[in-house]
């Protein structure tokens, strides 16, 4: 299952997320925001987020204007790792080195059609499990 969470910023480009997503049969849970009325980011990042860390959801896409403020918002919860993606390299490399379980995305930044593509990247790209890239998460989580 996937965490959806958006604000105003990135209302429109999670619709074309969702229809993506429902194209491919994948389940979500969105967690709003639900229009493109003013809304805080905050509070969208960490439903979605908390969603992953409990286990209801394994990963999540969360979109906002820039994409930056999702991120530092999911980022401060423990067990989430968020990564800002503007391309698909960025997408798959955040999933073999990182293991990110959250994508961030800019409404205002990044196209439909590209968008579509890094969700592909993100969610079709399996942690490389190298030894390395485990020693270097454990660090990130403290371990």
């Amino acid at each position: 299952m996937i965490a959806l969470g958006c604000d105003h910023g990135g209302f429109e480009l999670m619709q074309e997320v969702k229809k993506y997503l429902d194209e491919k049969k994948l389940e979500y849970k969105d967690f709003g925001c639900y229009g493109t009325e003013s809304v805080d980011y905050p509070d969208y990042a960490k439903k979605a987020s908390h969603a992953i860390v409990c286990g209801e959801c394994d990963k999540g896409i969360l979109i906002c204007g820039t994409g930056i403020g999702v991120s530092i918002t999911a980022n401060r919860i423990p067990g989430i790792r968020a990564a800002l993606c503007t391309d698909c390299y960025c997408a798959e490399l955040t999933r073999l080195h990182n293991d990110a379980n959250v994508l961030a995305m800019g409404g205002r930044v990044v196209g439909f059609g590209l968008a579509v593509k890094i969700v592909d990247t993100f969610l079709n790209t399996p942690f490389s499990d190298e030894e390395r890239h485990k020693r270097r998460i454990g660090k990130i989580e403290n371990k």
